[in-house]
This record gives C-alpha cells, structure tokens and sequence, in this order.
C-alpha cells in the first residue's frame, strides 16, 4: 500500500515541480537592478540627451567622468525596423552565418543560420535570429565623444545612427578563405575618420566588431564604444505541462549569471559597473550575445525600454573611454555571438555564457549529464540511441536503490492477504491495527518507507535530465528510427502510448491497494500520463520509456524471487 503511494507522491512531486518553475519564471522577484552585486560603482539615472539624441533615447549618453545610466522609457518616434530603412544592405555570407549590417549604424539587421534550418518540414529554409519584420530583433553598435554632446556629438562620433560608406554590397566568404573582413567608413568635418570593421572566421558562430579610429583633427578625440541588442515584445512560448517552455528574454553575467525579463526592464533600468561581463538576448537553443574579448576591464552594463507604436527592449554595454592624440589611430572593439548555444563553444567563450542553457536549480545534476551524454553521442551516431545508452547508465547507477525499493513493493505484495486480514480483523480500531501492522513489518523484515525513499533520492536526476533533453540545442531535428526531430512530440504519439502500456504493467507487479479511492487514482495514472506525455518531446518520452521497461525487468526478477521464497 504504502509503496504504491509512493509511486503516486513521486508522479505529483514531479508534476508539482514543473508547475512551480512556470511560476518562479513569471512571478519570482528579480535582484535589484540600480546597484551592482560587487559594489564596485554606484549608479545614477541621467537625463535625456538633446539635439538629435533626444528624438532617438536608445543612444547611451556619454559625459566627462562617471558615466550615468541611460534614460529610461523615453518615448521615440522609430521602431528598430523604422531605423534601418533608410540605410542600405550590405550581405554578408559565410559557411554558418547569413548576414545584412545597413549603413545606417552598421546595424545588424538580419542573421540567418545556413546550418540550422527552421523545421526538418522545411530543411532548405534557415534559422533567422536577427529581423526587422515583425518583431524587430538587431544589434547595433556606435561610438560616443565624451567631451560635447547633441549635436556636436554625432559630428564627432558615429552612433547607430551615422550613415557609413561601404566598399561593396555583397561580401562572400571564398572557398579556400578562413576570414572575411567587412569595412564601413565614416569621416567627420573635422578630421576623424572611423572604420569599423566587421570580421568573420570560418565555422563559428563569433562576429568581431572593431572601430579603427584615426584622429586627423587637431585635438584629442575621447570616447567610448557602445554595444546593444535590441528586440520587440514576445508573447508566451510554450509550457511546461507539455515539455516546452523555454525563457526568452535578456541576460547579463556581473559576478554570476542573471536573467532579465523583457516585463522586469519597464520597472527600472539595468545600470551596472562590473569587470567583464556580458549582455545576450536568450531563447530557446539560440541567443545573440555582446562579449568584450578583455575580461578584466570594466564595462558599463544598461537596458531600457524605448516606448514607440510597440515597446522595444534594449541591454547593452558601453567600454572605459579612449582617448586618441591628434594624428595618431586607435582600435577598440568587441565580439558578437550569434548562434545556437553550443555548450562546449560557449563555455569557451566568457565566464558564465554556457549557462545561457537554462538548467534551472538542477544545474549541478544537468551538465555532468550532458557531459556523459555528449560523449555517448560521439561514439554512437545518434542522439537517440544515446539517451537509452544514457538512461541504462543511470539505471546502473541507482540498481541498488531501486532493488531495495523492489524488495519492499515485492513483500508487501507477496504479504498483501496478511495485511488485508489484518485490517478485517481489527476493523475501526485503527490503534490496534497499526500496532499489529508494525508487529508483522518487523517480524518479515519489512520496510513500509522502502519504496519510497530510494525514489525520492533518484528525482533531482530524473528532473535534470528533463531539462538537458529539453535545453540542448545539440537535440534539434535529431533523429532516431521514425522520429525526424527529438526535440518535438512524437507525430504518431508510439512512444507516450508505449510509455503508459509500461506504466499499466508496472502497476500490475505492485501490491494491490486496499483504499478504493487511491486505487482509481493509480489505475487513472497510465491514461493521465499518456496524455501528459504526447506532447512532450519525443528523447523524453524515449528515456522514460527506456527506464519503464528497464525497472519492469528488474521489479520482475526480483518479485519472482520473492516469491518463490518460503513464506
């Protein structure tokens, strides 16, 4: 009896988990946003630049000595996608990445990802992560003259609204090149030329912006690069009842790794001095990510909202100032990734960039599955056959848990007349009954909790590889057997219907339950979990099953013992 409650405390536990992740990702305080975690600077809210830049708020304002946070959800009569009309496209191809950066700014106004297609239905379209159309997702990037503002500022430095020159409209990565380099020219009234210079290296996923600025003019130029992304509202995306929410929104690291929702922005800018760090835009297998290639200088880290015909969200950083002697060049720059979250290249990258693979609380548990998994892969070939490999791995791992479980469920089952009789005997005096239960638990050597608590201790394992199935990007449009994609349902639901057949058998190897009430609860289990199931994706479905049929084994083996010992 009590091991098949367990089973059932187990299944809401795990149903209990997920409903309360949805919660905390929608609900849950966020840290405070005004001061940074170190201490290092203390923050204070600017006010709106003038001239031009006070018809366009998502340029930072820079000023002599400390820099004050941008102003924030100041109205603005342009939308991302209205910024870069006026601009021409410049294409850009490379063998992972598709690309258009306009004039105006430089901006990068569209990402495709030649090697990631949008769905296995529509193999030959790619992936876009940057887009005007819709919602508008870009990156923009621009300098700042620390010592005049408004008008004179634009004249003297090239924010994302400066119109560059460009040498050509369409750049290609050549067959037998490693690199590609994409300059745009800007030059002052005074003398100050800028190139900014955008980089590109085979395979990978890393576009390196660099400003090479040569001051001609006859006094010091000071100032500072800015870098943003900026994107339009979402709605929800998915749910964790059917296995696939997954978070979008901004992210920065200042010390440790922060979420920021795209909601938590319109209640207080980001305004933050740390050493390092960095700002992305998460989603589901992809983000876009500004990382300085110095992680030990200081950078300033903002957001804002910028309230148009539609809200547009911005997270950006601004680097130390420079200043450049007339007649002398200077270069300052950093990296933009933009791709899916490929855990090894990003942990490679900057501290903290691979947690971007959203693992929640059970982090600890989750990357040395992925870990072993990944390995796993390499060996076989598939990802699919990799998750049974894994799942019989852990099922190793836990046999002696889940034996003495077993053990427990098989002697209740096997004493279950006992029990029952018992019960008969001393009808409402539930005193009588207990003390005469615990008197036949001890003399048959009979642990009521044991077939709980060995599958209490094997949850955070269960709920962390739920989420390395979930979060991977290496499981996207993976295939196994009739199953194109993994990382979506089952489109012809075998395996949810496979996995409630398993469930059905294991509870015909459990005690019976006397209490009528808990044994419509059971028997409602398989059904509730087969519809529960369908819509999850398919490797969770697979690792489920693969565990069903792996503990139906054992519990068989190990009850059939039972039994045919002396009673």
């Amino acid at each position: 009896m009590d091991s098949q409650r367990s089973l059932l405390y187990v299944a809401l536990i795990f149903v209990c988990f997920m409903l309360w992740q949805a919660w905390v990702s929608d609900h849950a305080p966020e840290p405070s946003l005004t001061s940074a975690p170190t201490g290092n600077a203390a923050s204070t809210a600017g006010t709106p630049p003038s001239g031009e830049a006070a018809l366009s708020t998502d340029v930072p304002e820079a000023g002599q000595g400390q820099m004050s946070a941008p102003a924030q959800s100041s109205p603005s009569p342009q939308t991302a996608g209205e910024a870069v009309t006026v601009g021409q496209k410049i294409h850009i191809k490379t063998d992972v990445l598709d690309l258009e950066i306009s004039t105006r700014g430089g901006d990068i106004v569209s990402a495709k990802l030649p090697t990631y297609s949008v769905s296995v239905e529509r193999p030959d379209e790619p992936f876009e992560l940057f887009t005007t159309e819709g919602s508008p997702y870009i990156a923009q990037s621009g300098l700042l003259h620390d010592r005049v503002s408004g008008v004179m500022a634009k004249e003297r430095a090239p924010n994302h609204y400066a119109q560059y020159q460009a040498d050509q409209t369409d750049y290609t990565l050549a067959a037998d090149a490693n690199e590609l380099k994409v300059p745009m020219h800007w030059r002052s009234r005074d003398g100050v030329e800028v190139t900014k210079i955008f980089s590109f290296q085979r395979g990978s996923f890393i576009v390196d912006v660099d400003y090479e600025i040569a001051n001609g003019s006859t006094q010091a130029w000071t100032g500072r690069a800015y870098y943003q992304l900026r994107h339009g509202p979402i709605s929800k995306s998915g749910s964790m009842m059917t296995g696939s929410y997954h978070y979008t929104g901004a992210a920065y690291f200042a010390d440790k790794y922060h979420k920021l929702p795209f909601k938590k922005m319109a209640e207080g800018p980001l305004a933050l001095m740390v050493t390092g760090g960095w700002v992305a835009v998460v989603q589901h297998y992809f983000l876009s990510a500004w990382i300085p290639r110095d992680q030990s200088g200081e950078n300033w880290l903002y957001s804002k909202v910028i309230n148009g015909v539609v809200p547009e969200y911005l997270i950006g950083m601004r680097s130390a100032a420079l200043q450049i002697a007339p007649g002398t060049t200077e270069t300052m720059g950093t990296r933009l990734y933009v791709g899916p979250k490929l855990q090894k290249h990003l942990e490679e990258l900057a501290p903290g960039l691979e947690l971007t693979n959203d693992y929640g609380i059970f982090t600890v548990f989750s990357k040395p599955l992925f870990w072993l998994l990944s390995k796993i892969h390499a060996v076989l070939g598939n990802w699919g056959w990799a998750i049974i490999v894994l799942t019989i791995l852990i099922k190793l791992v836990f046999y002696k848990l889940s034996e003495t479980s077993y053990r427990s469920m098989a002697k209740m089952r096997k004493f279950a007349p006992k029990l029952q009789a018992l019960k008969e005997r001393y009808g409402d005096d539930k005193q009588a009954q207990q003390q005469a239960l615990m008197e036949l638990y001890r003399k048959e050597k009979i642990n009521p909790l044991g077939g709980c608590l060995p599958i209490l201790i094997q949850i955070p394992v269960f709920i962390a590889l739920y989420w390395v199935l979930n979060e991977s990007v290496e499981l996207r449009q993976a295939s196994w057997l009739w199953i194109k994609d993994l990382s979506i349902k089952d489109p012809y639901f075998v395996l949810p219907v496979a996995m409630g057949i398993t469930m059905f058998i294991q509870q015909k190897l459990n005690p019976p339950q006397p209490d009528p009430i808990m044994q419509k609860m059971l028997t409602a289990m398989p059904i509730v979990f087969t519809v529960f199931f369908a819509f999850f994706p398919a490797g969770l479905v697979l690792y489920w099953f693969t565990n069903n049929l792996l503990s139906i084994a054992q519990q068989w083996m190990i009850t059939r013992a039972i039994d045919q010992q002396g009673s």
